[in-house]
Formats: C-alpha cells, structure tokens, sequence
C-alpha cells in the first residue's frame, strides 16, 4: 500500500430516484440499502482497505451532510471532510479535492469514487483498481473502469475501446453520454463498449494538466484558493472559488475531450443502485421472487419490492411488480416497471412541504 496512493469519495448527491428513502436531509450514501449492516459510504470506504491509508481518504460532500459522515467514518479528520459551498457537479468537486490533496502530496496517486455504488466481487475489484494505479504512477493518463453491459440502458454513459490490444487496459476511443434505446442496443450489439463506471484513477500532475487544458477556469479557481487550504480561511477561499466554475461533470468537461484516456474491463458485480429497480435486481428474493425488508404478511403478493420500517406489520394482498416503500412520513406504492415516474412523484411532493423531499 503506497503512501501516494488516495481517495475521493463523492457524497454530495441526493439521489432521487430512490425516493422516499433519499432526500436532501439524508440521501442514499447514508442508508444501508441492501441490508449488510453498512451504509453505502462506509462500504465505499472499506474496500479500499489495503489499497489507501485511512488519512489519505477524503469525502467531498455538501455542508448538511457533515455530521452525518463524522458519525458514519470516524476515523476521518475534519481536513478529510470537503465541504462544497454549492453544488456544481463533478468536475470541480474533483477539482477541490485534488488541489487540497495537492498541498500535502504532490506526487498523488488518486482513485475517485462515487459513495453510493455496490461492489459484490470485492477482491476482483482491488485487482482492477491496483492495475489501473499502477498504470497511472508511471504514465501520463486518465483510467476508468468500463463494466461489461447487461442490458441496453439508456441511464448509463458508455465507452468505446479499442479492442486491438491484448492486455487489460483499452485505449478510449469514444464517450457517449445516456443514448437513446437504439443507440444502446447497437452498442451492446457490438461489444466493444462499456458502461462507464464513474471510477476514474489519475495521478495528480495528470488530472491537473488536464483541467488546464479543458477547464481551465476551475483550475484557475482552485489554484487560487488553494494557499488558503488547511486554514481557517479555507471557507471563505472556496465561497470565492466556485462562483468561477460552471456547473459541469468531470465526463463532459475532460473525458469525453482527452487524448490519453484508458479503460480497465471489469467485471466486479457492479451497480449504482441508482433505481428501485436495480435495488431489487441486486437483492436476495424468496421463492415468489419479492425483495422484503420490512415485517409483512403477505397474500398472492409477487415479484415485489417492499421496504418499510420494521415496527409495522404490513399486510398486503394480490399485488404483483410493485414498489412498496415507507420511510419517514412518506408512503410510496408505484408499478416497478413505472419507478421513472419517482422524479415527478419529488416534485410533487414539494407542494406538501419541505419535509417529504
């Protein structure tokens, strides 16, 4: 395990598709969805175990959040806790992150990694990561790990690579950002595309050469501010540094642009638990196949999810692929097939008060 080897963890989403158990207040990262005892975050964090020293993690999230990630990874410092004045999608979330671990260590070997993806093929998942870092340390490039598609989602970003070389890392050579249902049937079809992942390895001197090139407004912001970085005068530096970058993920700002972008293949039984329906793809069912994690009596009830608290009986009769789902004042029962509805269900619920969102 190498000193220079660190992790991001970002943790500023809300996750509204997951919707009434995400919301503003204590959105999905927080939550032990699958029911292993940990929280999305902390199992983020705990599989990088052996591959990045404790005090070289850092969660970049919004300012509500703090509390709640003190109490879900301890061992973090308040300097390992990056505070995001606004919102502005990934690229300057990264870019904070980098130029604050920049201050410290600028011969940096970074992993960055969403905090509310599930990894089942942990150890597998180590290897590909210590491919890529390894790669990474001694080359000027930008490395993500593609997952072999299961199905033609529209939802996920793809890759393609260039397949003429043997090894375990492909050359990029296209991203194509959420395609419509032909596109992605055409690209499952050919096999030579992958999901993009939202894991991205990168030494540091790599990824700041590149904001230079491709947004350089954010480098130029966080340049800035970065002498104040580990001071009291921190906050006040990054309420200054983000009204300078536009609100851009680090996909469409560099990625798609780069030159010396690599992918690593990975089949590491991935998924961002971004929908109901990946939650119940993703968990254990009984011989009905019904995903329940909640206390129930249930008759002529399939192919159902049902997530509620465990202090209530729920009774339930002829109900077939459905979505039954309680948490904090709100009760959602929708068709799983109709769960891209969960947005409007949001909006709507605004009207009702602040509360339920």
């Amino acid at each position: 395990m190498s000193k220079n080897n660190f992790l991001i963890i970002m943790a500023g989403g809300v996750g509204t598709r997951f919707w009434p158990f995400s919301r503003q207040s204590f959105p999905k990262q927080f939550h032990d969805i699958l029911g292993t005892g940990r929280t999305l975050i902390q199992q983020t964090a705990d599989r990088f175990d052996g591959i990045c020293p404790k005090e070289n993690i850092y969660v970049v999230a919004s300012p509500e959040y703090f509390e709640i990630i003190k109490e879900q990874l301890p061992f973090l410092t308040n300097d390992q806790i990056l505070l995001e004045p606004s919102r502005r999608n990934t690229a300057p979330c990264i870019a904070y992150a980098g130029f604050k671990i920049g201050k410290i260590n600028p011969d940096a070997n970074i992993v960055v990694a969403p905090a509310d993806h599930i990894i089942l093929k942990e150890e597998e998942f180590k290897r590909r990561i210590n491919i890529a870092l390894e790669f990474s340390k001694e080359n000027d490039v930008l490395v993500t790990l593609g997952i072999k598609p299961t199905r033609p989602d529209t939802g996920y970003g793809y890759i393609q690579f260039d397949d003429s070389d043997q090894t375990e890392l492909k050359k990029v050579r296209t991203f194509t950002e959420k395609p419509n249902l032909e596109l992605a049937e055409m690209f499952l079809t050919s096999g030579d595309y992958v999901w993009n992942g939202g894991i991205f390895i990168w030494s540091l001197k790599a990824i700041n050469a590149a904001f230079d090139m491709y947004l350089p407004e954010v480098a130029d912001a966080f340049r800035i501010a970065q002498k104040h970085f580990y001071t009291e005068k921190e906050k006040e530096a990054l309420e200054s540094a983000y009204p300078r970058c536009r609100s851009i993920s680090i996909d469409n700002g560099i990625m798609e642009k780069a030159e010396n972008v690599y992918v690593v293949l990975s089949d590491i039984g991935w998924s961002d638990l971004g929908t109901w329906k990946s939650v119940y793809e993703n968990s254990e069912k009984d011989e009905v196949n019904n995903v329940i994690d909640a206390k129930t009596m249930l008759f002529d009830v399939e192919d159902c999810i049902i997530k509620t608290p465990k202090h209530k009986l729920v009774v339930i009769n002829d109900l077939k692929g459905y979505i039954v789902a309680e948490f904090d004042d709100v009760l959602m029962i929708c068709k799983k097939d109709d769960e891209q509805k969960v947005k409007e269900f949001v909006a709507k619920a605004e009207s009702y008060g602040k509360k339920f969102v």
